[in-house]
């Protein structure tokens, strides 16, 4: 079970190398037409290597990239805490530990100022889930209320959305990954989901990844017995469709399943060149039950 000490820094395991961890935040607003993220990261190259952060922000408006900043590699003065940290133009703090948080991404074209309300228990990613075996991940996605001040160039823009804050912590060998997704979906009823998956670097389709997926809001995550996602890929091999077919157990009847079903296509995204690594980021408009939402989808890959 995630506890309010599972807010803090985690400490690498003894010799683990490339050991990371991080915090992201993700919000959409789709009546303002403004999507955005924001990450902080720690990392290790090595396991007697000090640890250096890490700091990324995007933002989209009107389905264009008005702002983003990436930097690595920065020296940390004094020792990390989630509590309060800064890199780069990202800075976040804890509230309230599993509750509330604030984040502020503070670029040059753009920006925002946000608050992060849970509402929704933590959907746990632990050792017995498929996509944390393949990854060598563990963490806690939680969906939130959002609301503060977006700033797009010299206008600043009052927002009240859903979104999504996550804590993720491990030593991915990137030599035996392919590629990781990370999806999500956040609807006006407050429900949501959830999504992590893992391609080993043997495998070649979707039919191959490790796929963990739950269900948020209403009390505690549900997870998803067996779920399904497929994409349609653009030219440059970047997701623009997705459809998640989510099929779960029902609680009184062991034989009888229930299939969530949703659909979804990119209102916008970028590639960004991580070093190592590549991400195509996007944020999608999703269809599921009657409702339209918005959400995340992110692919992250070995870069070429």
């Amino acid at each position: 079970m995630i506890g309010p000490e599972d807010e803090a820094v985690r400490a690498a395991e003894p010799g683990a190398v490339g050991f990371g961890d991080a915090v992201t935040f993700a919000f959409g607003d789709a009546d303002h037409d403004v999507y955005g993220s924001a990450r902080l990261g720690l990392g290790r190259t090595g396991s007697d290597s000090a640890a250096r952060a890490s700091a990324l922000g995007l933002l989209f408006r009107g389905g264009e990239l008005v702002a983003v900043d990436a930097s690595g590699g920065i020296e940390l003065d004094g020792e990390a805490d989630w509590r309060a940290f800064e890199a780069g133009d990202v800075r976040a703090t804890i509230e309230r530990p599993l509750e509330a948080w604030q984040i502020v991404y503070d670029g040059d074209e753009g920006g925002f100022d946000l608050r992060f309300e849970a509402i929704a228990a933590p959907a746990e990613l632990d050792d017995d889930d498929a996509a944390a075996r393949a990854a060598g991940l563990r963490g806690y996605e939680q969906l939130c209320r959002v609301s503060g001040t977006v700033r797009s160039g010299e206008q600043r823009i009052k927002i009240d959305c859903l979104g999504q804050r996550g804590h993720q912590w491990g030593a991915p060998d990137w030599e035996q990954i392919a590629l990781a997704r990370t999806v999500s979906a956040w609807f006006p009823d407050g429900s949501g989901v959830a999504l992590a998956s893992v391609r080993p670097d043997d495998a070649s389709a979707h039919a191959h990844e490790a796929i963990s997926a739950w269900l948020l809001g209403g009390g505690a995550a549900r997870t998803i017995s067996e779920p399904l996602l497929s994409t349609t890929l653009d030219g440059a091999g970047r997701q623009r469709k997705a459809s998640l077919e989510l099929w779960e157990e029902e609680d009184d009847h062991a034989d009888r399943w229930r299939a969530h079903r949703a659909a979804g296509e990119a209102v916008c995204g970028t590639t960004l060149d991580l070093g190592r690594l590549q991400l195509d980021c996007a944020f999608f408009q999703w269809r599921m039950g009657g409702q339209r939402g918005v959400g995340r989808y992110d692919v992250l890959r070995r870069a070429a």
